[in-house]
């Protein structure tokens, strides 16, 4: 469906001076940006409702230097966190674009919450793995969902049309300049727009099967935790203007989905000091490494299966996420007096849980490091009531995508910024490098947030530019 067409002789029903393709946080924030400019713009939405894979996410967004931080007395900079961007995927993203997105997200949620009333907080009571200060932002219910409905409460009042059920199924261009596009309805109607700009807004491949198989293929079976309509069109389009593309490879997964409820359970159960286990008993890995790696780990265990197991401590921190509120409502959450208890619900070997369980008390009386690699120095013993959540991989989005400049513009094979083309968020290649264990936590709404705004200001200025 991700055709390029010619746009000589096309009659377009209307032209809009900047078009987003995509209603999630990317392509809300970037209508909010050129609408700002001036720009008149049109958001194109396949839903019925627009919330991408933002609606699925936990809704925090990374932030150095933000005045919440100040308030909290956290101190961190925009070059504190690109060094831990670059450590945890070891080198391998190009620094100039993790300085930029560094750089550009404080002051993009700043300007949220200072002109759209969006009421950001940091996370200042948990630590996620690679971030060496407390820099997660999310909404009061920390959640995705409030995310994407304040977000698009803001473009609403803002009075930016939202076209929804408006599938893009082609781009009409003369050579590299995209000239409009091809929307196609539910009845099978098709229209098409006309354009001074495009931002392309439509996120990763991730529900697309076969380009996961290809690119990721140690996730190709795994359950897809992202949203359906990411189907790579954007990767697609580009490839076929001759776009530059980066670490197609790049992805997040997420070991810690719960199963069969399908709810993300906060990474919060494993930093506060939780253990996984199999269905044997035994632990398996250094779970404080990283959420996204854990994913292909937990799913090479017997099953694909997991138990997160934590304790009421804990519990009370993943609380402030809505999606743990909702597991606990929906019974995930097991509870346990005992480890004997503990096991029977969850119909593990008694004695392999009551052993592992041991091990991992004394590591954490002695602050020692286990055979994983993970220190369990400072970390606090589980103490009855036990909690345990049977989880499993899952992808979540794709990393890797088309490759932009400090202004958003995809580049070609050569570096040369195509005319009025942009990307951001899941449709540009990310800071994570070509490896899941590279995504460091927030990457994802971190691009979609600071690459939306620079997107959404640039689109506008090549629509005033070719206005004279």
């Amino acid at each position: 469906m991700s055709r390029i067409l010619p746009a000589d002789g096309v009659a377009f029903e209307f032209t809009v001076p900047v078009v987003v393709i995509g209603g999630g946080a990317a392509g809300m924030v970037a209508a909010l940006a050129a609408h700002e400019r001036g720009a008149g713009v049109l958001v194109l939405e396949r839903d019925a409702l627009p919330q991408g894979s933002t609606a699925l996410s936990a809704g925090l967004i990374p932030a150095p230097g933000t005045r919440w931080q100040r308030d909290a007395g956290i101190e961190d900079s925009p070059d504190r966190f690109a060094a831990d961007i670059l450590a945890k995927a070891k080198g391998e993203p190009d620094p100039t674009a993790v300085a930029r997105v560094a750089q550009a997200v404080g002051p993009a949620l700043e300007w949220l919450a200072d002109r759209y009333g969006l009421p950001f907080s940091v996370v200042d009571n948990f630590s996620y793995p690679g971030h060496s200060a407390r820099r997660m932002h999310g909404l009061p219910s920390r959640s995705g969902a409030e995310l994407i409905d304040r977000l698009r409460g803001a473009v609403e009042a803002a009075g930016i049309d939202v076209l929804c059920e408006a599938q893009v199924t082609a781009l009409h261009a003369d050579g590299a300049r995209v000239c409009g596009v091809e929307v196609t309805r539910p009845d099978g109607s098709v229209e098409r727009v006309g354009c001074g700009a495009l931002v392309l807004a439509c996120n990763g491949y991730g529900g697309n099967r076969a380009l996961v198989g290809r690119h990721v293929p140690e996730l190709a079976d795994a359950l897809y935790f992202g949203h359906p309509g990411n189907q790579g069109d954007a990767l697609l389009w580009g490839e076929a203007m001759g776009a530059a593309t980066r670490h197609l490879s790049g992805h997040q997964g997420h070991g810690s989905v719960a199963h069969p409820a399908g709810i993300l359970v906060t990474w919060a159960t494993i930093t506060e000091g939780g253990v996984q286990v199999n269905t044997e008993g035994q632990r398996f890995s250094n779970e404080a490494q990283g959420y996204s790696e854990q994913a292909a780990i937990v799913l090479r265990q017997p099953d694909g299966i997991a138990w997160t197991v934590f304790d009421e401590r804990i519990a009370g921190i993943a609380r402030q996420f809505e999606d743990f509120r909702q597991a606990e409502a929906m019974g995930a959450v097991l509870t346990a007096d005992t480890p004997a208890e503990l096991a029977r619900q969850t119909k593990i070997g008694a004695e392999a849980l009551a052993a592992t369980l041991a091990e991992v008390d004394l590591l954490k009386a002695e602050g020692g490091t286990d055979r994983f690699g993970r220190s369990f120095a400072g970390s606090a013993p589980l103490v009855p009531p036990y909690r345990a959540v049977r989880v499993t991989g899952a992808l979540f989005h794709t990393q890797g995508g088309l490759v932009v400049d400090d202004e958003a513009r995809v580049l070609d094979a050569q570096g040369t910024p195509l005319p009025n083309l942009f990307a951001a968020g899941g449709a540009a290649c990310g800071v994570s490098g070509s490896r899941a264990s590279g995504y460091l936590s927030g990457n994802g709404l971190l691009t979609a947030v600071a690459l939306g705004r620079i997107a959404g200001t640039a689109a506008a200025v090549v629509k005033e530019e070719s206005n004279r």
